[in-house]
């Protein structure tokens, strides 16, 4: 395997943007009034412009500038799907679960769970919560700074710890005012990053045109997979459907706008935010075919993994250029930074609200301390997890089933809650535990029995036309003089004894569906239990029979159970409503003219 070296120059690049990520936080603690709403929600004063860039920041991690492009390359430019997604997400969470939780003024989501139901349940979706978001964390943490090691021979666990320190400590410093401004400045060294490889691959294959050729012609422009077969890794449907319930872990930062209107505002810039950086990623991937669709790094030996393609790109054509590579480390740096900054201040606040304050009367100053406290803790303790994600697989994928696991259960169950005002607490823990424990059971069979080849269908890779001799290095030159392929190959499980497949059974589902199974059966459970339980005061003598007491909850009880209206949707809340009545009154004004 090929190992590069960066420059003095490019640590340099490094260096400044740790540096302007530290004094951001620096500066934010020198203004803090020292209170602990100011420090986990902003105080609820932070403009449009900086929440949506700090969304976009955090939802564009450094899983997304490695992974992104690899899943391009290997199976092609279906992925741009999750566009689709984007908009969807986005147009539930900003007509339902926004308006609830903003209207409630609660600074860590879970409260929700026990004005709606109980304690216990607020208490088991926070540890949930907890469990997720340090495993993700350490996550992206750990993966790039793998990529960047086997490629460019930077420090392992140097360019862990350099990053978690640095993020740690600005986090605890200035708070949530810090991890958003921070976030707005690292986009933007996410962004130019990825057109530093962009630009000089158009330049060297010349033109977009040859870049979408090569593209077209090896089968990496597949954007409409309509197949509907759910065991299939990747579709438009299982992206499109799967990849909507993935859970509520940003809505945070969306209360600490000002007003719902520039919370829903902040919502569609960061679409369009998304939009753009996945456009971006996916023509990266087509940039990483076009460049060595002759010679692919993976198969012949010069990278261990895919998600080491970008840094391989970039070492590749950007070396002789002074920073250049540099300035793509700091961009997947940025893209760690900005995701676990995130999770730090998310973990802090609900530590606070949900496991501390309940039990512990703290003044604001104490308060204060306590969620600096927190921060640090956090900090140091996803660092510590970045080790045990190693074992993960694939970064992306991995991110994407930690969400499935638990970010599903509670979307289901914060769903309930909402649109349902006969559910009643009976639902609350069994079948809480219930969806979790088959979500679990689901991702260890797929673990256990990943999909075969025939439903991840990755594209074909040759490496017949590289131009050294030693997959070693010292005889490697570059692979942009290939000769012309005469046969392909397919890394992905050629081994795998197709008697020991379970693709015909529900243990390889689409990685991306657990999240759906999860919200889905999470629902369907808890409304089952609501009907069949009836409501709150409902005395035993009811309970008959499971038919008998369906339609009783139904028709007599169920439906009657006293909820406060501030707790559900209501159609005032939606802005489809708004738009309703202001065409209604234009009409009504046109016609009585």
């Amino acid at each position: 395997m090929v190992v590069r070296s960066l420059t003095l120059e490019d640590y340099a690049v490094l260096v400044v943007m740790l540096a302007v990520s530290m004094a951001i936080g620096v500066y934010f603690a020198w203004t803090s009034r020292g209170s602990a709403q100011e420090f986990l929600t902003g105080g609820r004063k932070l403009s449009i412009f900086p929440v949506s860039m700090s969304l976009i920041a955090s939802l564009m991690s450094s899983i997304t500038v490695l992974s992104n492009p690899a899943e391009v390359y290997c199976f092609g430019a279906v992925f741009a799907c999750f566009g689709v997604t984007y908009i969807t997400a986005t147009a539930i969470a900003s007509e339902t679960f926004l308006p609830v939780i903003y209207r409630l003024s609660i600074t860590s989501t879970y409260e929700y769970l026990e004005m709606r139901f109980n304690r216990a349940t607020r208490l088991l979706g926070t540890v949930l919560f907890i469990l997720q978001t340090i495993l993700m964390t350490g996550l992206v943490i750990y993966g790039p700074a793998v990529a960047l090691n086997q490629v460019t021979g930077i420090d392992l666990w140097g360019g862990i710890i350099s990053t978690g320190v640095v993020c740690t400590v600005y986090c605890t410093l200035g708070g949530i005012k810090a991890v958003v401004w921070t976030d707005v400045f690292q986009i933007g060294v996410m962004l130019a990053g990825y057109l530093a490889a962009i630009i000089k691959s158009v330049i060297i294959q010349g033109g977009v045109s040859t870049i979408i050729s090569d593209s077209q012609q090896g089968g990496r422009l597949n954007f409409f997979d309509f197949d509907i077969d759910p065991l299939r890794r990747h579709t438009f449907w299982t992206i499109t459907v799967g990849g909507t319930f993935t859970g509520l872990s940003l809505v945070q930062r969306f209360i600490s706008c000002k007003t719902v209107t520039q919370a829903r505002a902040a919502l569609l810039i960061n679409v369009l935010g998304l939009s753009a950086f996945l456009a971006s990623s996916v023509f990266a991937g087509m940039c990483l075919y076009s460049v060595y669709k002759n010679c692919d790094p993976w198969t012949s030996g010069q990278i261990s993994a895919p998600d080491q393609l970008m840094p391989y790109l970039v070492m590749d054509i950007l070396s002789d250029y002074a920073g250049l590579p540099g300035l793509f480390l700091t961009a997947v740096c940025s893209g760690s930074l900005s995701t676990v900054s995130s999770s730090i201040n998310a973990l802090a606040a609900v530590t606070l609200e949900d496991l501390i304050k309940p039990y512990f009367r703290l003044s604001e100053k104490h308060q204060f301390w306590m969620s600096k406290g927190l921060c640090f803790l956090f900090g140091m303790l996803c660092i510590s997890m970045a080790g045990f994600t190693s074992f993960m697989g694939g970064m992306m994928q991995a991110n994407m089933m930690i969400n499935g696991i638990v970010g599903g259960s509670v979307l289901g169950l914060f769903s309930l809650g909402i649109f349902c005002p006969f559910a009643n607490t009976k639902v609350r823990l069994n079948h809480y535990f219930t969806r979790f424990n088959l979500n679990l059971s689901d991702v260890t069979g797929w673990v256990l029995y990943p999909p075969s080849a025939a439903k991840t269908r990755p594209l074909s890779l040759t490496a017949d036309g590289c131009n050294f001799t030693s997959t070693a290095g010292p005889n490697w030159t570059s692979t942009l003089l290939p000769t012309e392929p005469s046969s392909t190959l397919t890394p992905l499980m050629l081994d795998r004894n197709e008697e020991d497949l379970w693709d015909s059974s529900w243990q390889s589902p689409s990685y991306l569906y657990f999240g759906l199974i999860g919200s889905v059966t999470a629902f369907i459970v808890g409304v089952t239990v609501s009907l069949l339980t009836g409501k709150e005061s409902e005395k035993p003598l009811l309970k008959k029979s499971f038919v008998f007491n369906f339609y009783l909850s139904l028709f007599l009880g169920g439906l009657r159970n006293k909820v406060e209206s501030r707790l559900m949707i209501n159609k005032e809340d939606t802005f489809s409503y708004h738009i309703y009545m202001f065409i209604k009154e234009r009409v009504g004004i046109a016609a009585a003219g």
